[in-house]
């Protein structure tokens, strides 16, 4: 009974998510046609683990998981039905901004049970995609000068970008001969989560100061690959049981965790520990490509002007910290956050880079560890 037991505690944790529809249409706002759901099975009470992994069976309710905690901002990674690290990192990080004990699975379960009942739907490739592919797209930057925007390479990519996951999962949903001649008014299979909507951004929008938001506190754990938002403010501790988070260094009080995303940190010999603040925050940047920079810190002359786009190697925002030249910002390549590493910068994936701002503005206080 007890080994049944700690294997169900390890992979449980959930809530209702909303659901998807058509990507024309705001899934927040929608009502949701009963015909184009692809309806789930009917839920057992216990959820299935792996025995010799402790985590949940790949599959639905890898998924569930995975997608609850991306719609509550605690970034389980790509989504694509097989948990791991991410997955269980974010389960944990929930549970403290719930003020749960880690091992409070029972009612995450319930929640689960009673609230996450569609996993998938059948997105529509919006026309609008057209204006963001370029299957032309040069991988060497030094040939981009020119372009107007680093564009998507497939259709495959920018639905799989806009629904969070990977193309090899839209594969695997959809088959690869239909995933591969997707085009505008195309229907896909796609995870039930709420899309980022690349077209919403615009080419060197600022964000500025904030009273709360400039205020939180942003912790960068490099050895773990996380990163962690803080609420200091005493009035947000709204939620019983959720205690303040103290900094190991001089312990003064973080706040309350509210958001936390995976990353991928800098080379080991470019990261710069220590405590900054965040300075500038602007979407769609342009990013300048200098190999001397980039393979040894220093500014060369030799250099290309990359414009802006979801494939410029900064992704879709540029939070730059008062340690001149280091950001946090977003990325080319999904797949790679917390698998590789950067120049010397910290990357999100694009869908989380564009809801940093919703949790931490210019001011501030970024911690490095």
């Amino acid at each position: 009974m007890k080994l049944r037991s700690h294997l169900i505690s390890l992979s449980l944790v959930f809530a209702p998510v909303v659901g998807v529809a058509q990507d024309s249409v705001d899934p927040a706002q929608a009502e949701i046609p009963k015909a184009i759901l692809i309806q789930p099975k009917a839920l057992s009470n216990e959820l299935q683990t792996d025995v010799k992994t402790d985590q949940p069976r790949v599959g639905e309710e890898g998924l569930r998981i995975q997608i609850f905690l991306d719609q509550q901002c605690f970034g389980p990674g790509f989504l694509d039905g097989k948990p791991g690290t991410f997955t269980k990192a974010a389960v944990y990080a929930y549970n403290r901004f719930r003020g749960r004990a880690p091992d409070s699975w029972d009612l995450l379960h319930q929640e689960a049970l009673e609230g996450v009942r569609t996993l998938f739907a059948i997105a529509i490739v919006p026309q609008l995609s057209k204006d963001f592919i370029n299957p032309n797209l040069p991988r060497d930057y030094e040939k981009t000068g020119n372009l107007k925007i680093m564009a998507y390479r497939s259709y495959l990519e920018f639905m799989a970008e806009r629904y969070h996951t990977s193309e090899d999962f839209l594969i695997e949903l959809n088959g690869q001969k239909k995933a591969n001649a997707l085009s505008p008014g195309s229907p896909l299979k796609v995870p039930n989560i709420k899309p980022f909507r690349i077209e919403n951004l615009q080419v060197g929008r600022v964000y500025r100061e904030d009273p709360i938001l400039s205020e939180r506190n942003v912790v960068i754990d490099t050895k773990n690959r996380q990163l962690f938002i803080y609420d200091p403010t005493q009035q947000k501790l709204d939620i019983p049981g959720a205690a303040l988070v103290v900094s190991e260094e001089d312990q003064q009080p973080l706040g309350r965790l509210v958001a936390m995303f995976p990353i991928t940190p800098g080379r080991e010999k470019f990261i710069h520990r220590g405590t900054w603040k965040i300075k500038t925050s602007v979407e769609f940047p342009g990013w300048r490509y200098d190999k001397q920079l980039l393979e040894t810190g220093q500014r060369g002359d030799q250099f290309t002007q990359v414009p802006h786009g979801p494939n410029n190697p900064v992704g879709i925002i540029w939070n730059g910290l008062t340690k001149a030249g280091i950001g946090i910002h977003g990325t080319d390549s999904p797949r790679t956050i917390g698998r590789s590493q950067s120049a010397g910068c910290y990357r999100l994936s694009n869908w989380d880079a564009a809801r940093f701002p919703s949790y931490a503005r210019p001011g501030a206080t970024v911690i490095v560890r």
